[in-house]
């Protein structure tokens, strides 16, 4: 018997049927289309499939869909709203802290979750909160300097 999980996903209502023991990243790039979340390990480990769940960064690829049933997921493609992109895709695209992309909407949602934790963080802070979201590009100091930069723009607002 298939299983029902109904959660708010990018602010709209979502209701998947299906097993509820397959992977939020799978549900999310072949069941409802969004791609931003990619498939990097497979283990948790590098942060290229990153969400928000509940506001919290969360790896899809060990996530199971039952377990984010009743609660909100945030992927890269809901952060932008009303055609303006968020503090942190603005900074990231500023400050070019981005190569090839492949980490950035992980980069990204993990950072965000980082700001809502500690809206005021050092470098030193930064640099640990994103230490387990792996870029393979060297674009580190720049990623750096766009969380900065998006924590003044966003003034403790998560």
């Amino acid at each position: 018997m298939a299983d029902k999980i109904a959660f708010k996903l990018n602010d709209r209502p979502v209701e998947f049927e299906g097993d509820g023991n397959r992977l939020l990243l799978w549900v999310l790039r072949t069941d409802l289309g969004l791609t931003g979340a990619k498939y990097g390990c497979g283990e948790g480990h590098c942060g290229a499939c990153t969400v928000l769940v509940d506001g919290v960064a969360s790896r899809a690829c060990i996530t199971k869909v039952k377990s984010v049933s009743g609660k909100t997921v945030t992927t890269i493609e809901g952060l932008a709203k009303n055609g303006k992109l968020h503090p942190l895709q603005q900074a990231f695209m500023d400050l070019d802290g981005m190569q090839c992309g492949f980490c950035t909407p992980g980069m990204i949602l993990n950072a965000l979750s980082l700001l809502t934790e500690n809206p005021a963080p050092t470098e030193k802070d930064i640099i640990a909160g994103m230490n387990d979201n792996l870029c393979r590009c060297g674009a580190h100091l720049r990623i750096v300097r766009a969380i900065q930069q998006a924590a003044g723009e966003m003034g403790g607002k998560g």
